[in-house]
Formats: C-alpha cells, sequence, structure tokens
C-alpha cells in the first residue's frame, strides 16, 4: 500500500508526465554540464546518427532556395557545430520557419504592419501582448522578422519557465531561437545585441480566459530595467488574432496543480484558423537614469498604453474573425 500511494504522489506523476531530468536542463550552457557531471544522460551515438540523418531529409523535403537564401543572409554567429551559446541552429531554424511559412501566409493569413521600425542592429526589445495558450503570437513574430525584405532579422523569444520542462519541446524551442525567460539570460542577449521577444504578462496573458480577451494583465517592470541598463530600444507590438486561436473557458486548477503546469484549460482541441495581425509600434528609448520604482512603473505603463493602441488598432481594422 504505501509504494501505491508513493507512484500516486503528485511529485511522482510529475516526473512521468515530463520524462527525464535531463530534459529540464534545456539551456544549451548548463545542458553540457549537466551531461559531462551525469554520463549515463549523453544520447547514444546511433541516436545522434539518426537525427541527424532526419534533420538532412527534412531539409532537402522543406526548405526551398529561397528561405535558405534568406536565412543565411541574418547575421547570426554560431560555433563548429552550428549552434550558438543559447541552443540555436542555423539548420533547425530553417526547417522551423519552412514549416511555419505555410501556417503563417495561409492559416492565419497574417497581416504585419510596421515591421521597418524594428532597427536592423543592435540590443531591440519587442514587448508584445500574450494570449492564446501556446506560444504562437512568439512563432509569428519572429517569423515576421527573419522574412521581412530589408535587413532581416532573427529574433529570440523569452518563453514561460514551463514549456522547457516537457521533453523534447525545451530542445526543439531552444533551436529556433527561444530561450528560458531569465533576467540573465535577456541581459546577455542585449549585451550581445540581439533583438528579444519579451511578454510582460508572462502566464497572466496566455492563460487568460476568452471572456478576458484582449484586456492586458499586469506588466512585470523587469523588461524596463533590462531596456534602460542596455540602452535598448523598445518597440511596442499589438498581436490581434491570437486569442481566438485556442480560446479557453475554463482553467482546471487542481489538475493543474497535479501536473505542475501553470494552466489547465478547457479549450477546443484544435488551433482555431482566426486571422492575425501584428502591429509594431514607434520605436521608444529610455535613458538609464537613478529613479524610483514608482518612475520605472511609468514608464512601463506607457509601454502597455502604446500596446493597448495597437491592439485597438488592429480590433477596428478587422472584419471577421477567420
Amino acid at each position: 500500500m504505501p509504494q501505491l500511494l508513493s507512484l500516486l504522489h503528485p511529485a511522482t506523476l510529475r516526473r512521468v508526465f515530463y520524462g527525464s531530468l535531463a530534459q529540464r536542463f534545456t539551456p544549451l550552457y548548463f545542458r553540457h554540464h549537466f551531461v559531462r557531471e551525469y554520463p549515463q544522460f549523453r544520447l547514444p551515438v546511433f541516436y545522434k546518427d539518426r537525427l541527424m540523418r532526419l534533420r538532412s531529409v527534412l531539409k532537402r523535403a522543406l526548405i526551398s532556395p529561397a528561405m535558405e537564401q534568406q536565412i543565411e543572409a541574418i547575421s547570426k554567429p554560431t560555433g563548429s557545430l552550428g549552434y550558438d551559446p543559447w541552443g540555436f541552429n542555423r539548420d533547425s531554424a530553417k526547417i522551423g520557419l519552412s514549416l511555419v511559412h505555410h501556417l503563417y501566409h495561409r492559416y492565419f493569413r497574417v497581416e504585419a504592419e510596421g515591421l521597418d521600425n524594428v532597427p536592423g542592429e543592435g540590443p531591440v526589445l519587442l514587448v508584445a501582448n500574450h494570449s492564446g495558450q501556446l506560444p504562437l503570437d512568439g512563432v509569428l513574430i519572429g517569423f515576421a522578422l527573419a522574412t521581412r525584405a530589408y535587413r532581416p532579422r532573427m529574433p529570440r523569444a523569452m518563453i514561460e519557465r514551463f514549456f522547457p520542462t516537457v521533453p523534447y519541446l525545451g530542445n526543439l524551442l531552444n533551436q529556433l531561437g527561444a530561450v528560458l525567460g531569465d533576467p540573465l539570460n535577456c541581459a546577455k542577449m542585449l549585451a550581445n545585441g540581439e533583438a528579444v521577444i519579451i511578454f510582460p504578462e508572462g502566464v497572466r496573458g496566455s492563460g487568460k480566459m476568452y471572456r478576458d480577451r484582449y484586456q492586458l494583465k499586469r506588466f512585470g517592470s523587469g523588461f524596463m530595467h533590462l531596456a534602460m541598463e542596455h540602452q535598448a530600444t523598445v518597440i511596442p507590438v499589438g498581436v490581434v488574432g491570437c486569442e481566438e486561436t485556442i480560446p479557453a473557458l475554463a482553467n482546471i486548477t487542481p489538475l493543474a496543480k497535479l501536473l505542475g503546469i501553470p494552466y489547465a484549460p478547457l479549450a477546443a482541441p484544435v488551433i482555431l484558423p482566426a486571422k492575425v495581425y501584428l502591429k509594431f509600434g514607434q520605436p521608444m528609448h529610455f535613458s538609464n537614469e537613478m529613479m524610483d520604482e514608482q518612475a520605472i512603473a511609468e514608464r512601463v505603463d506607457r509601454v502597455k498604453s502604446a500596446i493597448n493602441a495597437l491592439i485597438d488598432e488592429g480590433l477596428s481594422e478587422r472584419k471577421r474573425l477567420f
């Protein structure tokens, strides 16, 4: 009986649900240190070879010459194995963007406005509203910037701590450019001149109910401190349409607690083809001067108000949901 109870313990169920402990160490730097300390978690050479062959097959089948040329034109230093310090892999990004191409143009029929407002170089914070249960908004913003005609950029997306804990998903998101939403990671990337997508609402935004659609939740102030410290250009981004892709009617809180996840939505079992509008606002700059938290909060509210205005603009232009 005690053995049975231990198997039903929530912690045990979470370990079974999420997979091996090694999958929790998704950032490349930490994963390498973990594998050196615990070599039994190292991926066998046989499977590595299979994965390399699979990647080669997918590259030939999915990546068009135009997409190949577009991604190669983006400056993104990588090591001899094709990875950067945060796990980004150029070949994986090409495959991912090729798959997203059809979703972007045909399924969600995205209309992006104001892409030229994003600088072609230097540290940039793309601050957007968050919605839709899944990080579709970040994927679409990243694709829009990576495929723009003039000075394309491969932005990094800061993701909630929940996503890297899902087996294989964390590694995949790293290779596509996503990074664990930690201030230290963001600071290092800004110091490296990266463009970073952030969602100050966090899980409060992505897990909101459909009845609360387009109502911005509380913004954290961490992004403002980083923008000031690294003199990063802040680009407000309004996303309209992702709220309707996976409308959630309720949150099953007991199930979320049992699985150790931020929310367990009662939602449609499919991703609906809502038309998406991306509105990139005018650049905002904030001087790095000493000020109290009240003054910081006022600057955060300025960015939040700009995003609200972009959302209202997108809603006014929308003729139908699908």
